[in-house]
Order: structure tokens, then sequence, then C-alpha cells
């Protein structure tokens, strides 16, 4: 089977629950940021948005906010240092998939790089509170007001057991028409 860097990461990435207390290098960062940047979207529409929260109280303040939709009072960051928010212009009609592609390219990117990440959903109830439409304004984000939560792709250095081995594959995955 052919294979290279590229395929050996998309094949192993796993999503990372557990983390070390060690800060992420910023040109970690803002590599992942701009693997982020050029995902694919809808006729090049670049609709998403993405938050780079590397300030610890930011970061736990939107953990707080997160575990609070799901009834929680745990880390659902699972003690990531990093959390890269994803939102998306909802006037573009294909805005959720723009979102999941930056949010994929992410999370590859990460991995690439010899870091752990997660997707934590969750993000779309955050940031529809009046507290979260507060802090995009507060932050600056352009449009906010019409922007929608896609995700919070979390990221640090994992710790062993933070990833659990692929399941198998489930059959019949791929259908091939001939």
């Amino acid at each position: 089977m052919l294979t290279n860097e590229t395929l050996n990461t998309l094949n192993t990435r796993r999503s990372c629950r557990a983390y070390a207390d060690r800060p992420v290098e910023a040109e970690k960062i803002e590599a992942i940021l701009k693997a982020g940047t050029y995902a694919p979207t809808a006729m090049g529409q670049q609709s998403p948005v993405i938050v780079a929260v590397v300030n610890k109280e930011v970061r736990d303040h939107l953990s707080r906010m997160n575990a609070a939709v799901m009834g929680s009072d745990k880390d659902p960051f699972y003690g990531a240092p990093v959390d890269l928010v994803v939102l998306a212009d909802t006037r573009q009609p294909n805005w959720k998939a723009d979102g999941s592609l930056v949010m994929g390219n992410m999370l590859n990117a990460a991995a690439s790089l010899g870091l752990g990440s997660c997707w934590i959903n969750r993000a779309y109830e955050m940031f529809e509170t009046e507290e979260g439409k507060a802090l995009l304004k507060e932050w600056g984000v352009p449009n906010a007001e019409y922007l929608a939560g896609v995700g919070n792709c979390v990221v640090g250095y994992g710790v062993p057991g933070g990833e659990k081995p692929a399941a198998p594959r489930k059959e019949n995955y791929v259908v091939y028409v001939r």
C-alpha cells in the first residue's frame, strides 16, 4: 500500500484526552493555525474564523462554559493548555462544512508536530449565549454577530495513555462503484 508522511499522520492521529502541564511553543501554534487557514472552503469564501486562546485564565473560563453546557464541572478540555476555537459565518450556506475542514486540518497539523489534540464539541452552544457573544465582541472578532461555533480544537503535549489505539475499521466503510 502507498504511504508517505502525510498519509501516515492521517492514519495514525488519534484524539488525546490527557495532557501534560506544559506550554506549547508559539511556532507550533502558528503552524497549526496556518494549516487551519489553508483548509478548503466552499468557493474559497473562507467563512471560518479561528480564535487562538493561549491565555490560561481565558482557556479555563471557556472550559467552564463548555462544561456548563453538559451540566458538568469537569474539564472537558482534558487539561490541554491551548484552545483553538473555530467559528464560521452563518451567512455562508456551507459554514459548518467549512469550519469542520479547518478543524480537521488543525487536528492533523498538531499530530504532525508531535502534539496531541481533540475536537471538543459544544462551541455552538457556548457562543450562542450572551456571555459567548460578549466574549467575541471583547476579543474584537470581526462580524461576530454572524458567527456560530463549530468546535474547540484543544492542543497540547499528550501524556502516556492519553490516546487510545484506533478501533478496527468497520466493515463496508468503503463501497466501490466500478
